[in-house]
């Protein structure tokens, strides 16, 4: 069983900033990237930024130069920092890794739970 964690979500007016994380823990043998994704409503679910397990990137352009996408591969954890928060950045954010658990031969996506991210004035 493989389960992601996330936590840091929540209220931020526009210009400041907010760390979300997100903890895979159960049966994992390898991870090889870890990313966000964020669903607005009406709107399409989007990749916001990812990292691989040798720590290669990539951001959505949207959040290019405000977020800031690291891991912690001891912890098996993943973090966004986001900076510079503006109005249109208010989502659903969604913790995603691409894994291997134990015991299996096969990669397969697993998905946190969402978090909340608001910003408001």
């Amino acid at each position: 069983q493989v389960q992601l964690v996330e936590s840091g979500g929540g209220l931020v007016q526009p210009g400041g900033s907010l760390r979300l994380s997100c903890l895979a823990s159960g049966s994992i043998f390898r991870i090889n990237a870890m990313g966000w994704y964020r669903q607005a409503p009406g709107k399409q679910r989007e990749l916001v930024a990812t990292i691989t397990n040798g720590g290669s990137t990539n951001y959505a352009d949207s959040v290019k130069g405000r977020f800031t996408v690291s891991r912690d591969n001891t912890k098996n954890t993943v973090y966004l920092q986001m900076n510079s928060l503006k109005p249109e950045d208010t989502a659903v954010y969604l913790c995603n890794a691409d894994l291997q658990s134990y015991g299996s031969i096969l990669y397969r996506q697993y998905w946190g739970q969402g978090t909340q991210v608001t910003v408001s004035s």
